[in-house]
């Protein structure tokens, strides 16, 4: 083991490990240029951000999934 810690996947998702769809990662990989990403139009609760490691803030984005699922809890949550 290096000792290194392991490099951050910009296009996952630091929550759940899936795509994140992030256009500006898609054109900085493929130098084609996209859209605007899907995440400029949406708020993200800092709640949610609370909830990225620290590792990954600012350095990755969470999937559209995730804050939706987010939503949807706080928006429903389980009594207890």
């Amino acid at each position: 083991m290096s000792g290194t810690p392991d490099a951050i996947d910009a296009t996952r998702c630091p929550l759940c490990g899936q795509d994140n769809r992030c256009a500006m990662e898609r054109e900085r990989d493929t130098g084609m240029t996209q859209g605007p990403c899907w995440c400029v139009t949406e708020s993200f609760d800092p709640d949610l951000l609370a909830r990225l490691p620290t590792a990954t803030r600012g350095k990755a984005c969470i999937c559209s999934a995730c804050l939706h699922n987010f939503r949807d809890a706080a928006d429903h949550p389980v009594a207890g």
